[in-house]
């Protein structure tokens, strides 16, 4: 709603203002003002209530008058104001504009929130607030607004998926969490799919005492039970028995192991004096045109290193039928495949959120912290992902029959 203020009022307003803090300080006019309007909205709330204006004749034996006010003080975005509250002699008044218990307006709440998902300490919020508002707000409030989205949360967590993901990324960080008076690590599950228009969505996030192939059991699990009937391409990290997992719930997606993975731990443990050697090596793997010409490199990097470093062509020839995956496609859309960057950039970005948390009092407040970050990084996920429609005329070819069986369903 758009309402029109007489200048010559606020003319009138302004020239008992001498600067800025005049306007804008602790007792200044935009904060009298919205004092006002509050106390005149409440005044008229009881009007209405009653059924007649304050002294008028029509009040006298109707059962119900006006009785005073009580006083409360309330927080916003202008800081704090003392409001008083009318009272009727039935004590049957129910204000709206501002309720019973309320002792915050509209929109401080979300300020509050938004503070929480960047990351910002209990005590960064309190400083924050007392230095934009004047606002003295304590850890219990900060930690009951935040809690008030925990409902939103498991919404959330459980809503239905779409029937089909052409790529679905798995992965997982460490927190530190207390748990029975003890600080421990615990390992944060997140599933990052790529719907059918190119568009990213977080899955879910799942919390346990470490990351196991048993419990992505349990996670694909839910996923399958929550509407997700198929998934073309899974892209995982090289955890012992993923692969596994993840065919025992969808046996006809395919597995791609993360490529960075495995060129971090091939380079592990070779002296630095090699190190640039054996990535340019392993380049001439992955980076191929074909999968004969994949293999042949394996076979050259095999024979000039093993007498060195024997587990790392071995590595690569135990896992190759899930390293390959990405040469079966063009150049253009390997990158949408071979790697897990999508996620390992998501993993990123919360860490920044993280990063001024030396630990979680709870797994239901890493959840809100991660939810809450996680949210906010997602307004940012307007586009396809890179070369969508390339990868997706290769899905439609390949796997045409099985995303017409689940899209007409």
């Amino acid at each position: 709603m758009s309402i029109q203020f007489d200048n010559q009022s606020i003319d009138s307003l302004l020239s008992q203002c001498k600067g800025k803090e005049d306007i804008f300080g602790e007792d200044g006019l935009i904060k009298q003002l919205i004092k006002s309007v509050v106390q005149r909205a409440l005044d008229a709330e009881m009007t209405e209530h009653l059924g007649y204006s304050k002294h008028a004749p029509e009040g006298k034996n109707t059962g119900n008058s006006r009785n005073g006010y009580s006083k409360k003080t309330v927080s916003g975005g202008f800081g704090e104001v003392e409001l008083e509250i009318p009272r009727d002699r039935v004590d049957d008044f129910q204000p709206q504009i501002i309720k019973k218990g309320q002792t915050r307006i509209a929109g401080f709440d979300e300020k509050i929130i938004s503070l929480y998902a960047r990351g910002m300490t209990t005590r960064d919020i309190q400083d924050q607030l007392k230095d934009l508002y004047g606002v003295d707000v304590s850890p219990t409030l900060i930690s009951s607004v935040t809690d008030s989205i925990m409902d939103e949360v498991r919404a959330w967590q459980n809503r239905t998926l779409d029937k089909v993901y052409p790529i679905v990324y798995l992965d997982a960080l460490i927190v530190k969490i207390k748990d029975d008076k003890q600080v421990v690590n615990k390992a944060i599950h997140l599933a990052l799919g790529v719907n059918l228009d190119g568009q990213k969505e977080l899955l879910g996030i799942w919390i346990t005492n470490q990351e196991g192939s048993k419990f992505w059991l349990s996670v694909l699990t839910e996923l399958k039970n929550r509407g997700v009937q198929d998934i073309f391409i899974a892209c995982v990290d090289g955890l012992t028995g993923f692969p596994d997992a993840i065919a025992t719930v969808y046996p006809k997606t395919k597995i791609q192991l993360c490529i960075v993975h495995m060129i971090r731990n091939s380079l592990r443990f070779v002296p630095w004096k090699d190190k640039k050697e054996v990535a340019a090596d392993l380049k001439q793997i992955y980076g191929s045109s074909t999968a004969e010409q994949a293999e042949l490199a394996l076979t050259e990097f095999a024979d000039k290193w093993d007498n060195k470093y024997p587990s790392i062509s071995r590595s690569w020839l135990e896992r190759w039928e899930n390293v390959s995956v990405f040469l079966e496609y063009p150049e253009e859309i390997r990158r949408v495949i071979y790697t897990t960057n999508a996620i390992e950039s998501l993993n990123m970005t919360v860490r920044k959120v993280l990063k001024n948390k030396r630990f979680f009092p709870s797994d239901d407040a890493a959840f809100k912290q991660l939810f809450l970050a996680i949210r906010n990084i997602s307004k940012r996920w307007t586009m396809p992902v890179r070369n969508w429609g390339e990868a997706m005329n290769r899905f439609m070819i390949e796997f045409g029959e099985r995303l017409s069986t689940h899209v007409s369903q």
